[in-house]
């Protein structure tokens, strides 16, 4: 289920990249494109690592991931989201979601490193 989960986030990423730079390019500002970008490139970094915690569960299933993996994919889609939907023209206020979303990426990283020391000892 992880890898499938992963793999949806990353075509939606491509997507999205697509439609920002074919699409929304002729009907945005400079702002709106700026938002757009930093949501397509920290949603691929993210799907990336949620993909690389997909493989770890098979390579080392006694590490527990789930939560990271919870907690990164929450992330995305507040941080990403409220970017994409700002890019979109929707009011600005939503941009008070943003760093909500990069806390639960920062989360989720974390606790994957908790994780991997308690494991390591």
């Amino acid at each position: 289920m992880w890898i499938a989960i992963s793999a949806l986030n990353l075509a939606l990423a491509v997507m999205l990249g697509a439609f920002g730079a074919h699409g929304l390019k002729a009907h945005a500002n400079e702002a709106q494109l700026a938002w757009w970008h930093t949501a397509t490139d920290y949603f691929f970094y993210h799907a990336l690592g949620l993909l690389a915690l997909a493989i770890l569960t098979k390579v080392t299933p006694q590490l527990p991931i789930k939560a990271s993996f919870f907690l990164i994919q929450i992330g995305i889609i507040f941080f990403c989201g409220s970017l994409y939907v700002m890019a979109l023209g929707l009011p600005r206020i939503l941009g008070a979601i943003t760093p909500i979303g990069g806390a639960f990426m920062i989360a989720g990283w974390l606790l994957l490193a908790w994780n991997a020391f308690k494991y390591a000892k």
